[in-house]
């Protein structure tokens, strides 16, 4: 019998069932593999859980807050548990949309101009005073407007004039306390994953998606039929070698390690730039990272056994 593996899934996230469902499907390959695999919702007394169960490693299947934003890695750091994933640093940096989009800027990775409005500059500084400035700032309509801190495109608007903006940053901020302002980019809309391999980053296929709606939001990625996808990517070659190049420099840009999805858009010209990483990707059977592990001849199974192995093999001791 192999080690026994916790996987977390579910939590008080807005993507609870998601994750219930990308958790019970890791539970169930880990099972097939010969792990000890105990399923663990995120609970208040998910420490006393794992203190209990005392497994060799956790399987991180959370998806949005609690699960990507670092706090349940410094739990298990704390507790001396490995686990899957990046660490706290990387999943810190990346939940944090336009903190990450200035680490971007930074070191010359494209990404569209944007803006940041929090709830407080609202109440207490008067912001919504200056939201004229807005598309002069970020190079006009069309924009999106989106939480900083939130997954699965939650609280997500496409803004098409001035009118619009004040109830789309109303949306946002009703998902999290800042809201991002971004241009819009028409093009291809992509999702890069990066797997860890001894020799280094290694980049899937993109994946492509083509929402019949025109937006890819939370109810396109998870309404069946709502978006048609292609992998690989219908791309040029000089364009799917320059998103994929983007793809690792961001997995590395930002600290993380075994996983991460990048996405990405890429205009009429062939120009890409990234949008965001994302540090737990789903493991549902309609996700863009079983998708395009599939198209690299990578099996879900294998997927999970190799992200276990890298946390088994890092140990505890290894702080991210």
């Amino acid at each position: 019998m192999k080690e026994k593996i916790a996987v977390l899934m579910g939590g008080p996230s807005l993507e609870r069932e998601v994750s219930l469902r990308s958790g019970e499907r890791v539970f169930e390959a880990l099972s097939e593999r010969g792990y000890r695999a105990v399923a663990l919702d995120v609970t208040p007394e998910l420490v006393s859980a794992l203190r209990s169960e005392r497994p060799d490693a956790v399987y991180i299947a959370l998806h949005g807050k609690f699960g990507e934003d670092g706090t349940v890695q410094q739990a298990l750091e704390f507790l001396g548990v490995p686990y899957t994933g990046p660490g706290v640093t990387a999943s810190t940096l990346s939940w944090d949309k336009s903190l990450s989009k200035r680490l971007f800027r930074r070191a010359g990775i494209p990404t569209p101009a944007w803006v940041t409005f929090s709830a407080d500059a609202f109440k207490e500084m008067g912001a919504a005073s200056a939201l004229d400035l807005v598309p002069e700032a970020i190079g006009g309509f069309p924009m999106v407007v989106k939480p900083t801190k939130q997954g699965s495109a939650l609280g997500l608007t496409k803004v098409a004039n001035a009118q619009e903006l004040p109830d789309a940053l109303l949306t946002a901020l009703s998902f999290g306390e800042v809201a991002l302002v971004e241009k819009w980019i028409d093009g291809c809309e992509l999702a890069v994953s990066v797997l860890d391999a001894p020799s280094g980053p290694e980049v899937l296929p993109a994946v492509e998606m083509v929402a019949k709606s025109g937006l890819f939001d939370y109810t396109a990625a998870y309404t069946a039929g709502a978006t048609e996808y292609f992998c690989p990517a219908r791309l040029e070659d000089d364009v799917a070698a320059e998103v994929k190049r983007l793809a690792g420099e961001c997995h590395t840009l930002l600290g993380c390690r075994d996983v991460s999805r990048v996405d990405l858009v890429v205009d009429d010209e062939g120009r890409a730039y990234v949008l965001e990483v994302n540090t737990s990707p789903g493991m549902t059977e309609t996700s863009l990272l079983p998708m395009a592990a599939q198209a690299a001849g990578i099996g879900f199974a294998d997927v999970v056994d190799r992200l276990v192995r890298a946390a088994l093999a890092r140990g505890a001791t290894d702080v991210g």
